[in-house]
């Protein structure tokens, strides 16, 4: 099947959020078919405006900022798929989810999804966050792709 990538400018056309909270950089690859799977970039630097708060001392990015860039990844292929056009996506819930090693400045988060079911606008898909070859953080997230209020 045709593999996609996407730069700045597409992910934010397909999904809300905006700064600070857009955590994808970059989806180097996305698949549709016969499995919905993406990998996206998340470049770490130290100007990240959590860093400011979060052990400025020993800037370490926060593990839920981890699963929200996992999230988003999510997010991107799931709005991808052409019933979702126009639709908002949510995250619903987390399983399973470990935190292997710090993600520091410097660091090229890699992120890649891989959903295991979507039926009826809900989801799941297994997650997984890398820096090189370590893992970073894995898991399982939930999500919804609902109406927006007002368009039903």
């Amino acid at each position: 099947m045709e593999k996609r990538s996407l730069d700045i400018t597409a992910i934010r056309e397909l999904i809300p959020h905006r700064y600070p909270f857009l955590l994808v950089d970059r989806i180097i690859e996305v698949e549709l078919e016969p499995v919905v799977r993406a990998v996206g970039i998340k470049n770490v630097t130290i100007n990240e405006p959590f860093f400011q708060g979060h052990f400025p001392s020993y800037p370490v990015m926060p593990g839920v900022l981890i699963v929200e860039a996992l999230a988003q990844t999510a997010c991107v292929a799931g709005m991808m798929i052409d019933e979702n056009k126009g639709k908002l996506p949510l995250f619903t819930g987390i399983e399973e989810m470990k935190f292997r090693r710090q993600v520091v400045p410097g660091d090229t988060l890699k992120l890649e999804v891989e959903f295991t079911a979507m039926r009826r606008g809900m989801g799941k898909a297994n997650v997984r966050a890398s820096v090189g070859d370590k893992t970073a953080a894995e898991g399982i997230i939930k999500f919804a792709i609902i109406e927006p209020e007002g368009k039903e």
